[in-house]
C-alpha cells in the first residue's frame, strides 16, 4: 500500500467512529515561507483528503491561507512555544519548517502516529540539502516519503474582494530586514518612469513600511493616494498583487505573490540567493549582483548585492517584460 493509501486507509476507521483524523503542518514563518510551501501542501491535501489538515504559523496570516485552500490555521507564534495540541492528538505531523533541533523537538513532542520530516535522531527521511530551492525541497521531502507534488504547482485562488488598483504597477519599496532595502530614491526614479509611461503607480508595504512609502511617493512627486502600504489587509494586498500589470520587489512575500498569481514581476535579491527562493519559470526577471553578496539577512544595512542593483537594471527589466 502507498503512503498516502495507508493515510486514506487510516483516516477511513477514523471516520466510522466520527472523527476526523488532524494532519499538522509546522512552518511557523512568514507570507513568503507560506507561498513557496504551496506545492508541498498541495500534495498533502491531495494524498490526506479524509484528514483535517493545520497548518501552523502566526495567526496574520490565515487570510493567505484560505487562498491556499484545506488548510485551518493553528496560530503559532515561533518555535518558541509548544504547539496548541496535546501530545498524541495529531494522527499526521510534518515539518515543513526546517531541519533543526527547535522544529523536531515541536514536532516530536506531538507524538503523532506518523511524523513526516528530513532524516534525523527519531525519524527516518532524506538528507537535509542546503543547494535546494525552497519548492523543490519540500517536494523531495515528501515524495521520499511516498507523497507526489509537483514543485511547479505554485497558483493560490484569488481573493473575492476586488483590488484597490487593478492594472497598476506595484512597487513594493518594504521588507522585513534593512538587508533588503533597496534605496528609496531608486524606487522613486523606477516609479516617475513608469507614471510617465502612462502607468498608474501605487505603493505597497505593511504598517511598519507606510512611512518609508511615503517617502518613495513625495521623491517620485505622485499624489499621496498612490501610498497602499499600511492600508490593504492581506486578502486586499493578494488582489492588488493579482490585478497588477507588473510588480517591482524585493524579495518579500509581494514577488511571491507574484509568482502564485503569473503577474509580471521585478525581483531584486540582496543576501538571499535567488537558486533557493527565486521565482518559478514565468514573466519574472531576478536582478541581483551574486558577486557582491555578503548573505547577512538580518543585517540592518542593504545587501550589497541588492546595491548592486541600478535603476538602469530595472527599467531594461521593465522593458524586457514589456511594460515599457
Amino acid at each position: 500500500m502507498t503512503a498516502a493509501g495507508a493515510g486514506t486507509a487510516a483516516a477511513g476507521v477514523a471516520a466510522l467512529s466520527g472523527h476526523r483524523p488532524e494532519l499538522l503542518v509546522l512552518r511557523a514563518l512568514k507570507l513568503g515561507d507560506l507561498l513557496v510551501a504551496v506545492p508541498a501542501l498541495k500534495g498533502l491535501r491531495r494524498a490526506f483528503p479524509e484528514h483535517r489538515l493545520l497548518y501552523a504559523a502566526q495567526g496574520w496570516l490565515a487570510e493567505a491561507l484560505d487562498l491556499v485552500g484545506g488548510y485551518e490555521l493553528l496560530p503559532t507564534h515561533g518555535l518558541d512555544q509548544p504547539l496548541a495540541k496535546e501530545p498524541g492528538a495529531v494522527d499526521v505531523a510534518v515539518n515543513l519548517h526546517g531541519g533543526g533541533p527547535e522544529s523536531r523537538a515541536r514536532i516530536d513532542a506531538l507524538k503523532a502516529k506518523r511524523t513526516i520530516a528530513h532524516a534525523g535522531p527519531k525519524h527516518e527521511g532524506p538528507p537535509w540539502r542546503d543547494d535546494l530551492h525552497e519548492r523543490e525541497r519540500w517536494v523531495r521531502l515528501l515524495e521520499w516519503h511516498g507523497i507526489a507534488a509537483d514543485p511547479a504547482d505554485v497558483g493560490i485562488a484569488r481573493p473575492q474582494e476586488a483590488g484597490p488598483a487593478p492594472g497598476a504597477a506595484v512597487l513594493h519599496v518594504g521588507a522585513a530586514y534593512g538587508s533588503r532595502l533597496w534605496p528609496a530614491g531608486r524606487f522613486a526614479e523606477v516609479a516617475s518612469v513608469l507614471a510617465a509611461a502612462g502607468h498608474r503607480v501605487v505603493f505597497t508595504g505593511g504598517s511598519a513600511e507606510a512611512a518609508r512609502a511615503v517617502e518613495v511617493c513625495r521623491l517620485a512627486g505622485l499624489p499621496a493616494e498612490a501610498v497602499l502600504a499600511g492600508r490593504l489587509g492581506l486578502a486586499a494586498f493578494a488582489a492588488a498583487v493579482a490585478e497588477a500589470s507588473v510588480v517591482v520587489s524585493a524579495d518579500t512575500g509581494a514577488a511571491h505573490l507574484a509568482s502564485a498569481y503569473g503577474t509580471p514581476s521585478v525581483v531584486l535579491f540582496g543576501p538571499a540567493r535567488p537558486e533557493i527562493w527565486g521565482p518559478p519559470p514565468g514573466p519574472h526577471v531576478v536582478l541581483t549582483r551574486p558577486e557582491l553578496r555578503r548573505g547577512d539577512a538580518f543585517a540592518a544595512d542593504p545587501d550589497p548585492a541588492l546595491l548592486g542593483v541600478q535603476v538602469s537594471d530595472v527599467l531594461a527589466a521593465l522593458r524586457g517584460l514589456s511594460v515599457l
